[in-house]
């Protein structure tokens, strides 16, 4: 046999009819049309969040709510703006350190301060300085006590 356009079919189990749902219940897939039952699965585009429990409390309102979140910490109200020994290097030998003096020369300030300036004794300073802020590490009030300097809290 020639083969030419005019002759040409597909193979055996190539082509297979559609699935004709809803043309009568002999037909193995009418009435509900392979949807089960009524309800809301059964309608177009109706479909169960993953969570849902079919009207069940669900389990994340039958679990008891545990845990805080200070709004301290979340407003920062107890944060401190941290400066560091190697930072107070660049001022004069006897300059009285203060928020005020700090703002001014320059160093970079988070906008969430709230609580004030701590002193923190990484870093080295080699000069004698007079601090005033509102906290000091017990390493950093050393550093510079030990260099003649005095260290002040601020309220």
């Amino acid at each position: 046999m020639e083969l030419k356009l005019s002759n040409l079919s597909p193979g055996i189990g190539a082509r297979k009819a559609k699935k004709r749902i809803g043309r009568g219940e002999a037909s193995g897939s009418g009435k509900t049309s392979g949807k089960g039952g009524k309800g809301q699965t059964a309608r177009t585009g109706g479909t169960v969040h993953r969570h849902f429990e079919g009207g069940q409390m669900p389990l994340y309102r039958r679990l008891p709510k545990i845990g805080f979140t200070s709004q301290q910490k979340v407003t920062g109200n107890n944060r401190y703006q941290v400066v560091t020994l190697d930072v107070l290097e660049m001022f004069d030998e006897g300059t009285e350190i203060t928020p005020q003096v700090l703002l001014e020369s320059g160093i970079r300030i988070k906008p969430c301060n709230k609580a004030g300036f701590k002193l923190l004794a990484s870093g080295e300073c080699t000069k004698k300085l007079h601090v005033k802020l509102h906290a000091v590490s017990a390493g950093a009030r050393e550093k510079i006590e030990s260099l003649g300097g005095t260290v002040e809290l601020l309220d």
